[in-house]
């Protein structure tokens, strides 16, 4: 294992920060296939940072075709303890508009495949506490960043998580609405299930590039205008992170990095040997 690393997730262009030096690509196989790309490892403000596109370079892989557990996975072993998303959302909500930012600090899933949503099973069972899926002390450091940086955010809300590659229909864009949910989104929530059962840290900057279908009288929602949007959010983004990442405390000492401590239901001696191989970076502390 190497020292505690951040990590940050997103699209194409973040590992372009300034200031980012001894860049690497890292090349990480998992016990659950191929992350979504080569991870980019480098240094920022003195701190190791490791950066992968979900969707990978190029943006090759389709929402429902990214592996959520290899891209933890891959993390946790390079020593990953705190993860930064940054991922587009649609507003389900007014007074929350395209290029702004939010924090949000709640999921509704509906998503199918859940199933690989999760590390454990095949002989060890866990069930880690969820109610409260964002890290806390994480999003209180993207506020302070997004404030210091100027940018219009709101701190707090609930990302629906849908199964994409399709935008919602209106209706369930209406009703998602009406059942008060703030953004809608098609990837963050497995990422934040998984990074809890790896004991990280996890928070969201999700950028508004559209009013989802709700919105009758906006233009009707299509990539060329997502992309766009996405486009210029990416300077919003470069900038945040950069001033988040030196407030990042040196060594994982929050609730999230002992999230397994009261999760684990099978006894210890049934545990089979091949899921504590495939584990071995996330059980490590519980095998010594």
């Amino acid at each position: 294992m190497s020292a505690p690393a951040i990590g940050i997730i997103g699209g194409s262009g973040l590992y372009q920060i300034e200031g980012f030096s001894e860049v690497a690509d890292v090349v990480v196989p998992t016990p659950f296939g191929p992350p979504s790309d080569v991870i980019i490892g480098g240094t920022l403000h003195g701190r190791s940072v490791f950066f992968l596109p979900r969707h990978g370079r190029g943006h090759r892989i389709a929402p429902h075709e990214i592996n959520h557990r290899a891209n933890i996975w891959a993390l946790r072993s390079l020593g990953v303890r705190w993860i930064i998303c940054v991922t587009a959302v649609g507003s389900l909500q007014e007074q929350y508009h395209p290029r702004d930012v939010v924090l949000p600090d709640q999921f509704f899933d509906r998503m199918s495949g859940r199933a690989s949503h999760t590390f454990f099973g095949n002989g060890i069972v866990a069930h880690p506490a969820f109610a409260e899926p964002i890290s806390a002390g994480l999003r209180k450091i993207l506020a302070e960043s997004c404030a210091e940086a100027g940018k219009k955010f709101h701190d707090g809300g609930t990302y629906v998580n849908m199964d994409g590659p399709a935008f919602s229909t209106r209706a369930e864009s209406l009703a998602n609405r009406q059942l008060g949910f703030d953004v809608i989104g098609m990837t963050n929530l497995p990422e934040a299930k998984l990074a809890r059962e790896a004991e990280i840290a996890l928070a969201t900057l999700a950028m508004i590039t559209d009013y989802d279908c709700w919105k009758t009288d906006e233009e009707p929602v299509t990539a060329d205008a997502v992309i766009a949007h996405l486009h210029a959010n990416v300077a919003a983004a470069k900038e945040i992170l950069s001033l988040a990442i030196p407030k990042v405390p040196l060594e994982p000492a929050w609730p999230e990095h002992r999230s397994l401590d009261a999760a684990l239901i099978t006894p210890r001696d049934l545990w089979p040997e091949g899921t504590i191989k495939n584990l071995g970076v996330i059980l490590e502390r519980f095998v010594r």
